[in-house]
């Protein structure tokens, strides 16, 4: 994060962006419109914070650290673009209304971060630009192997690896590199928000199994949709992309119910 944080209460994993320029070219690279409500979640000293006051932004810049609250509230007291919130990044309220996320989060708390902000999809999130690690990144938005947080998100967000971002960019520099992860909420989600449970219980079921779809889930389905959608008919579960454990969903859910009625219209003929 920008901004020196006292050692007392520093999270781990706080890595500031050394360069103003570079703060503001993230912004300008996320597309930040005038107006737009955009939470900076970890704002540190403010580079951010900064650099999106200055694209016009309505600000929500969010800090636990007591020594970079003062710097934040220092810099953006009088600024009514900024409002300055004490608070942990991977538990504070979000917005009601739509807002997106332009952060330099925390590294040892970035999964934490985004299991909240896109694992759900009743949070009103349109995008997020969210400095990671570059493993977390990269392995967020892998084609293969999925993995079961990638395919969750998957079906509401696209996930896009924008950027590398070198150690070099930060003070102090982290052990490894970083990168500019972004998710866009999908126009029509793969998986309504309604369903959401019932995915992602089916998708927990299938990659902690370890087995081919085909011994977890209807054998006739999965060679089916395995011929439709272009994967392997014993395909594990990292084998299919959020796109395809979409389909395979709602082929699932759909069948369940005649399977229901037709067993219990056996056991009602069986009675006669």
């Amino acid at each position: 994060m920008a901004g020196r944080a006292s050692p007392q209460a520093r999270p781990r994993g706080r890595h500031a962006l050394r360069s103003r320029a570079f703060a503001d070219e993230l912004v300008r690279n996320a597309g930040v419109l005038p107006g737009t409500l955009v939470l900076d979640l970890g704002a540190g000293g403010g580079a951010l914070t900064r650099a999106l006051a200055d694209a016009r932004a309505r600000v929500h810049a969010v800090e636990l650290d007591p020594a970079a609250l003062r710097q934040l509230q220092t810099r953006f007291g009088a600024d009514p673009r900024v409002d300055v919130i004490a608070g942990d990044a991977s538990v504070v309220p979000l917005p009601d209304e739509p807002f997106a996320v332009v952060a330099n989060l925390p590294f040892a708390a970035g999964t934490a971060i985004l299991r909240r902000l896109l694992g759900d999809p009743g949070v009103p999130l349109t995008q997020l630009d969210a400095i990671v690690e570059w493993g977390l990144a990269a392995k967020r938005t892998a084609v293969w192997p999925s993995t079961l947080l990638g395919c969750t998100w998957g079906a509401w967000y696209e996930m896009t690896l924008v950027r590398r971002v070198p150690r070099a960019c930060f003070a102090p520099p982290p052990s490894v590199d970083a990168a500019v992860l972004r998710a866009t909420r999908r126009p029509e989600p793969l998986v309504a928000a309604e369903e959401a449970a019932g995915y992602g219980a089916m998708l927990q079921r299938a990659f902690a199994a370890r087995s081919p779809l085909d011994r977890i889930l209807p054998r006739g389905l999965v060679h089916r949709l395995a011929h439709e959608l272009g994967f392997d008919p014993h395909a594990g579960a990292r084998d299919l992309d959020a796109q395809q454990w979409a389909r395979l969903y709602d082929a699932v859910r759909s069948t369940t119910p005649r399977r229901r009625a037709a067993g219990s219209r056996r056991r009602r003929g069986s009675r006669r």
